[in-house]
């Protein structure tokens, strides 16, 4: 039983408890060993589960303590404490979101506006740094008197189970805050952070979620999952951005970078039109179903074609004129685990301001590219190609898209890419 005066890792003296939740007790304390007040974070595990659990936290927390942002708690150590991992954490006197939310309800979209972009600022360095929250919410967001907005709890709380699925069958804590593709079963990655960040700030502008809270939280999941977001009716200038933020399918959602112009500028989000056309895995097949038939219907026109021309002149073409790649596409892995990896790959452009661009590669054997955002994906057997998404057609510099891809190796296969402009 750990309590009052406890020295936790042989030199963090707890001196009062700040909060309970279901990952575990939150202390203040003291670091003995350099003077100054910490956050002492002690998780409630037990049992298999709970070792394998402590695995995670402690490799999650050393790839959140590479993270130094002003907008983010930082992570200062990872110990143990009668069995269990504990965190030490920055300490900050602070107030979560969701206590300013629960204490005065709606709140302006200005104010929201300047918490979104500072929270979507270190959720950017995180995304920069192949680092993702999975784990957004107004729980997880900070705010100091001075008006100051952290995020805490870099992928700890995933790591322990929380609005997950977890070993066995049920779902701990709650989903609202959940992107669709998440709630229905896909790994968590950037543009569900970005997601979970546009319901954050629909919960701060309209008071409740935007698929609102329940005690079932299966019928909460499905509704998650379904997608259909309730039009913000408090959100006033915010409102546009929010829906974008909302976004059901992943590859139309900006990235987080965008997220924190938008937000930090009042620059309105792109007017979007309804797609009438989507490119998913399933799409190629569809293709080549229609480019079987056309084929048959057009073999009788090419025999009758073929007979008329096969004595007349051909001409010859003039050889395609070599002209220098307008850009570049670079391919990064930024985490990788058994079964599969996530990669971020870069366009820049090289001479010019592109308008249009394209990013091809062949697909090493053993690997499937099961998820895909900021861009829009299209197979052919092995042959993989990317085009832009709504937003980053035209680039200045440089946009980038990202990948969750499976793969039967033991280690993932870094593509070479190719980068074409029209």
């Amino acid at each position: 039983m750990t309590g009052k005066g406890d020295l936790v890792g042989g030199r963090y003296r707890l001196t009062g408890r700040i909060g309970r939740g279901a990952m575990g007790v939150v202390w203040r304390a003291h670091d003995e060993r350099l003077d100054r007040t910490v956050a002492v974070k002690l998780l409630a595990l037990g049992g298999a589960e709970g070792d394998q659990a402590g695995e995670r936290v402690m490799r999650e927390a050393r790839l959140a303590a590479k993270l130094q942002h002003p907008n983010a708690i930082a992570v200062h150590d990872v110990v143990e404490h009668d069995g269990h991992p504990c965190l030490v954490l920055e300490y900050l006197p602070s107030r979560s979101l969701s206590e300013v939310i629960a204490e005065r309800g709606a709140l302006p979209a200005d104010e929201v506006a300047r918490i979104g972009g500072q929270v979507a600022a270190a959720l950017a360095a995180a995304h920069d740094a192949g680092i993702v929250h999975r784990d957004v919410k107004p729980d997880n967001v900070l705010i100091a008197p001075d008006g100051t907005a952290k995020i805490t709890d870099f992928g700890i709380s995933r790591a322990v189970g929380d609005a997950t699925m977890t070993g066995t069958g049920v779902i701990a804590g709650t989903p609202a805050f959940l992107a669709p593709e998440v709630a229905a079963g896909d790994r968590a990655a950037f543009p569900s952070d970005v997601f979970s960040l546009g319901s954050t700030l629909y919960a701060a502008t309209e008071g409740v979620p935007p698929f609102g809270m329940g005690d079932n939280t299966i019928a909460l999941l499905l509704r998650v999952a379904e997608g259909q977001v309730a039009p913000p009716r408090r959100s006033g200038s915010l409102a546009p951005l929010l829906l974008w933020l909302l976004r059901t399918d992943p590859a139309e959602r900006p990235t987080m970078r965008q997220a924190q112009h938008h937000l930090t500028t009042g620059e309105p989000p792109p007017t979007f039109a309804p797609r009438t056309e989507t490119k998913t895995l399933a799409k190629p097949r569809r293709r080549a179903v229609f480019a079987t038939l056309g084929a048959a219907a057009l073999l009788g026109i090419g025999l009758v074609v073929g007979l008329a021309l096969r004595d007349a002149p051909q001409p010859v073409a003039a050889p395609p004129p070599t002209l220098a790649p307008t850009c570049q596409a670079t391919y990064k892995i930024t985490n990788s685990w058994p079964t599969g990896y996530e990669a971020l790959v870069t366009v820049t452009a090289s001479s010019k301001p592109l308008r249009g661009w394209t990013v091809s590669w062949m697909l090493p054997g053993g690997q499937s590219i099961g998820q895909l955002w900021n861009g829009t994906l299209s197979v052919d057997g092995s042959s993989i190609r990317v085009e832009p998404a709504t937003w980053n057609t035209a680039v200045d510099r440089t946009t980038n898209f990202g990948l969750i891809a499976s793969t039967d190796g033991p280690q993932p296969v870094t593509p070479s890419v190719a980068c074409t402009s029209p």
